[in-house]
């Protein structure tokens, strides 16, 4: 009998983080595909560790799909699993969700999504959040759609089944007209693998050859896994359509000046990946830097709230000169040991994936280096394991603006009143926290730090909604529902 999913992976010290939707792996041209596909999920668990999919195709034995909940090594490191999964075209996803039964997502919900059309089936996995999804679900259903799931991204099969147009691509195509928000989607028919970008480009996708066949990615980290050769990023708004033959590249939407997620330099990407032609960790280790540059202090050690905060703590100690320490210690075997905590185990909170390295904290003035401040609970524990450990003093430097708006985009974000900063001052959260001093990258900063410029006000070249309120997409079922946009300037 499976369990529960609240019962297994669910994690109740790690609440205080955003969470990325998924990720997305396609594999076509190459002996076993599956086994690429599930390589390259492992890589991209960061991503998203409620569940994952992969779908296949042989000729002779047609689609086949397995979906687990749980870990993509779990399940899919089992040779019996792995032989359903026969040929050389094979697509993949790990789920996070941030749309549907957030929490207790039953098995219909796991991607990739699979539709029987008049010219073949099709399989689609897809990372982001469709903004209009209940208009759209609304309008299907009234029209005589059945849906199997809760995701949002069920509804992209059905306008697909609804088009009138005579070959798969195409369908995706005249389908994704009709969707709003983000998405960077993987799908294959018998012969194609396919990938899109949303004409933002506020996910990522990227392209790779693997021998004689290709791949694609939400990053450049599971390419690397399977010994892949990173070949370039999916462009914002671009289709490619891939085959025997090669690559064909189609634009189908009406360009837009493209908004990438800025928070995937921060935090939601592996430091080891590649964007935008620059490497994660140097970017961080910038953000770091630009931090110690706007928001010195006197200390005696610079220590990373592990693991995210690491490559900017390295930065900040490199700026600042004030050495850099481990002060805190991951417990990296934390997932799976205590499945269902007693009472007494869960008030240890934090304690049970982190430990203070007491000798080293002993009397030091403390920087802290942290990714992001979502709800402060996470952050109170840790200030308060740094003071028990005997600190002198303690200051936190957040490599990210202060988050005071919700993610509609793919990010599973708190409702706007449960965000700190969405209701607190920078001071007022630091006498929240009760420590001795909170600084945040400015937003011009972090700009700097990723793009070597201030932030064009006019014009962002990125989307950071979650910081400024600035919604690139107009977020419609949102607003349907009550959500207040911030009032223009």
């Amino acid at each position: 009998m499976t369990q529960p999913l609240d019962q297994i992976h669910t994690n109740p010290f790690d609440d205080d983080k955003l969470r990325e939707e998924c990720g997305v792996f396609g594999v076509i041209g190459t002996l076993d595909a599956a086994n690429f596909t599930a390589l390259g999920l492992h890589a991209l668990q960061h991503r998203g560790q409620e569940a994952g999919g992969i779908v296949s195709h042989d000729d002779e034995q047609g689609f086949n799909s397995v979906r687990r909940f749980g870990y993509v090594r779990d399940s899919f490191t089992n040779a019996k699993v792995m032989e359903q999964l026969p040929g050389d075209l094979s697509i993949g996803h790990v789920r996070y969700s941030t749309a549907g039964s957030k929490g207790n997502t039953a098995i219909r919900d796991v991607q990739p999504f699979f539709g029987e059309f008049a010219m073949g089936g099709a399989a689609i996995a897809h990372n982001g959040n469709i903004t209009n999804a209940i208009a759209l679900r609304k309008e299907l259903i009234e029209r005589g759609s059945i849906f199997q799931s809760s995701s949002d991204s069920e509804c992209i099969i059905h306008l697909m089944a609804r088009s009138l147009q005579q070959n798969i691509p195409q369908r995706m195509e005249d389908a994704l007209r009709r969707v709003e928000g983000a998405f960077s989607i993987v799908a294959m028919t018998q012969t194609q693998l396919i990938g899109v970008r949303d004409p933002l480009g506020v996910r990522p996708l990227v392209l790779g050859k693997v021998g004689e066949g290709w791949a694609l990615s939400s990053e450049t980290c599971a390419l690397d896994i399977i010994g892949a050769e990173f070949v370039r990023e999916i462009h914002p708004g671009e289709m490619v359509v891939i085959t025997a033959k090669g690559v064909e590249s189609i634009y189908p939407f009406r360009p837009a000046r493209p908004r990438f997620c800025v928070f995937e330099h921060i935090y939601f990407s592996r430091p080891d990946s590649i964007l935008g032609g620059r490497s994660v960790y140097e970017t961080r280790e910038a953000i770091g830097r630009e931090l110690a540059k706007e928001s010195p202090v006197d200390a005696d050690l610079v220590c990373p709230v592990p693991d995210s905060g690491t490559p900017a703590a390295i930065g900040y100690s490199f700026e600042s000169g004030i050495p850099y320490a481990m002060g805190i210690i991951r417990n990296q075997y934390m997932g799976r040991t205590f499945i269902e905590p007693s009472e007494q185990i869960r008030n240890m909170g934090v304690r049970l994936k982190l430990n203070v390295n007491r000798a080293l904290i002993r009397g030091k003035r403390v920087i802290l280096v942290d990714d992001s401040v979502v709800r402060g609970t996470t952050s109170r524990k840790i200030k308060e394991m740094i003071l028990d450990a005997g600190a002198a003093e303690v200051h936190f430097r957040i490599a990210s603006p202060p988050t005071a708006w919700p993610c509609f985009y793919g990010v599973d974000t708190p409702q706007r009143e449960k965000l700190l900063a969405a209701t607190m001052t920078e001071e007022e959260m630091r006498q929240h926290l009760t420590v001795d001093s909170l600084k945040f990258i400015s937003l011009n900063g972090l700009y700097r730090a990723v793009n070597g410029a201030d932030r064009d006000n006019a014009q962002p070249q990125y989307c950071d909604a979650c910081f400024s309120g600035d919604y690139p997409v107009i977020p419609t079922d949102q607003i349907a529902s009550g959500f207040q946009m911030k009032a223009a300037e």
